[in-house]
């Protein structure tokens, strides 16, 4: 179904990154040289430094990760603006059998670049990815300028029919790095359904949360992981929606992306909750691969249950969720508790396991194994979602994970959160009902 028209007019599904700070360029291995964007003039950098700007790569001990699992075996869904598969870091990694969607030509480079960040192989100077051995599903949807085309948003398919076809496909992640103001029933139905069929879903929650910070639609859908964006310091971005349907966070601001669709150059200086929805995408690979048994449930609790954050587990931050993804705690230290397999850890509704290792949900109470959050109010709470929800949020299942392993770098050993993930300087929102979408 294609986006309908809302109080503001015509709903443009977005993307959730990229676009938005873009200053430094650095050209392209066959190029070799530096040019200015936007910003004017930066220092020259060579191409192959595009890695070394990757700083999240080190900060979440990613070169020990792999020692354990590179995402082997785990295939992801990237439903954006199309994937180049002839990039130097993507050569091999993108499954090119479903022309239907016409997914591999990307006009604006935002699909590829959520790839690389996925999955890329770092070859040729190109973009590390998190998960070098996850494969990438491409789906090319009509977003934003194309929505008002008429010839485009006729060529492109909407996200309803992209998200049931990337539900009935083999992939286990869906990643989603787009967003739109407008919800459907539709699009809601869509999410649904590919939950039924055991697929682990992330969205950008979006990047206008210094400005109107609207609800962002499908990472506001019951089913539908949450990413709101942080920079290397812990700070969450002044940008990065905030509100009930935040469910978890991680870096993205100064990433490195490709500036367009010559891919000639990367921009290193881009952000977005585009990027923080990859990197979780990408970390929950890496778990499940070396968990290949466990359901989807199952990895979204491990992920939450090693999060990191220095407040209770069973009140969310309307800012940063349930905290910090670190895929490390578990894959290195062998932290959190997968629990049932039946039982989404963000609704604590138990669901059904149809035959295929599907799952769906089922009509009855929640789950006594996750605790519901406080009905109380932060005294410093911010960013107010009042009338928003309609259901308590419960809490993720699974055991206490320590806040912090005595090492410097956020993404590892998580320091005090609730002083930094703030827009300039308040408290953080650690109580909230959860989305009734």
């Amino acid at each position: 179904m294609k986006p309908t028209t809302t109080r503001r007019g015509t709903a443009k599904p977005q993307r959730s990154g990229s676009g938005i700070a873009r200053r430094t360029a650095v050209v392209g291995i066959s190029l070799g040289a530096l040019v200015g964007i936007a910003g004017g003039l930066a220092p020259s950098v060579a191409a192959a430094d595009v890695q070394s700007q990757q700083w999240y790569l080190k900060g979440m001990s990613a070169e020990k990760i792999w020692r354990v699992s590179t995402g082997e075996g785990v295939k992801v869904a990237v439903i954006d603006s199309g994937v180049n598969p002839n990039t130097a870091s993507l050569k091999g990694q993108i499954l090119t059998d479903n022309p239907t969607y016409n997914a591999t030509k990307d006009a604006d480079g935002h699909g590829t670049s959520m790839a690389e960040v996925i999955a890329g192989t770092g070859d040729g100077g190109g973009i590390q990815g998190i998960a070098p051995g996850v494969k990438i599903r491409p789906y090319r949807i009509a977003l934003g300028e194309e929505v008002e085309d008429r010839e485009q948003r006729e060529k492109f398919p909407g996200p309803t029919e992209v998200i049931r076809a990337a539900a009935d496909s083999d992939v286990q992640i869906i990643n989603m790095s787009y967003g739109g103001m407008n919800p459907t029933a539709d699009e809601k139905a869509a999410v649904q359904y590919a939950q039924s069929k055991g697929k682990l879903l992330f969205a950008g929650v979006g990047n206008t949360g210094d400005k109107d910070n609207d609800i962002q639609y499908p990472a506001a859908y019951r089913g539908v992981t949450g990413v709101a964006a942080l920079d290397k310091s812990g700070r969450v971005g002044k940008f990065s929606q905030h509100g009930d349907y935040v469910d978890v966070s991680a870096p993205g601001l100064d990433i490195p992306g490709w500036c367009d669709g010559t891919f000639k150059s990367y921009c290193t200086k881009d952000k977005g909750t585009s990027y923080s929805t990859a990197y979780a995408s990408a970390s929950a690979a890496l778990i499940w691969s070396a968990h290949p048994d466990w359901t989807a449930n199952q990895v979204l609790r491990v992920l939450i249950d090693t999060a990191g954050r220095d407040w209770p587990k069973d009140e969310p931050s309307n800012y940063l969720g349930y905290g910090v993804v670190r895929p490390a705690r578990n894959l290195l230290r062998h932290e959190g508790d997968p629990g049932p397999a039946d039982v989404d850890p963000i609704t604590g509704r138990t669901v059904a396991m149809p035959a295929g290792g599907g799952q769906g949900e089922t009509a009855g109470p929640a789950s006594s194994s996750a605790p519901s959050a406080s009905a109380s109010q932060s005294s410093q709470a911010s960013g107010d979602t009042s009338g928003k929800a309609s259901e308590d949020k419960p809490s993720a299942a699974g055991s206490s994970a320590d806040s912090s392993d005595g090492r410097t770098g956020l993404w590892i050993a998580l320091g005090s959160v609730a002083a930094l993930a703030v827009l300039g300087g308040g408290g953080v929102a650690v109580v909230r009902s959860r989305r009734g979408h």
